[in-house]
């Protein structure tokens, strides 16, 4: 089977791969990119594990096909830190225990990051209509909602 050529910006860096017409971009991203962070939930869309960024919109990564990254600039969880500096979002999440097993959390930091970069001062309702798509078994999303409202005061510098 013919491989594809790629060449996309992800987390701010020119990458180049190859890829099979069949692989999904979350495919590409874990195994042949290493960007492991993007983790898959269902596979079908339905969890928003797998958000990404792509060309300024979140996406779920297992329903993009690898190859449509083509040009495409793309943010994974693993883009929120500055090197050692966590993002507030992801200092949040650990000030307000707003994570348990951590396959959702990726996916709902990246999502949260879109939110606050597109409305810096959502109310409560909107951070849980934006959340809406993705889906925690665990925590049962106060600690999240919490933690991304303290996140939005604090990028705000309140």
């Amino acid at each position: 089977m013919a491989k594809y050529h790629i060449t996309a910006e992800i987390n701010g860096d020119e990458v180049e791969y190859l890829c099979e017409p069949e692989q999904t971009l979350l495919d590409v991203l874990r195994d042949e990119l290493n960007f492991t962070g993007t983790k898959e939930g269902c596979g079908s869309g339905d969890c928003g594990a797998c958000t990404v960024m792509m060309n300024g919109r979140h996406v779920c990564s297992c329903l993009v096909m690898g190859v449509e990254a083509n040009g495409a600039k793309i943010e994974t969880v693993e883009g929120l830190a500055d090197g050692e500096q966590l993002h507030p979002l992801q200092e949040k999440f650990i000030e307000h225990a707003a994570l348990q097993c951590g396959i959702c959390t990726p996916g709902i930091l990246v999502a949260s990051k879109a939110l606050l970069e597109r409305n810096p001062d959502p109310t409560e309702t909107e951070v849980r209509y934006w959340l809406a798509g993705n889906l925690c078994r665990c925590t049962g999303y106060d600690k999240i909602i919490r933690a991304v409202l303290d996140a939005a005061s604090e990028m705000r510098g309140n």
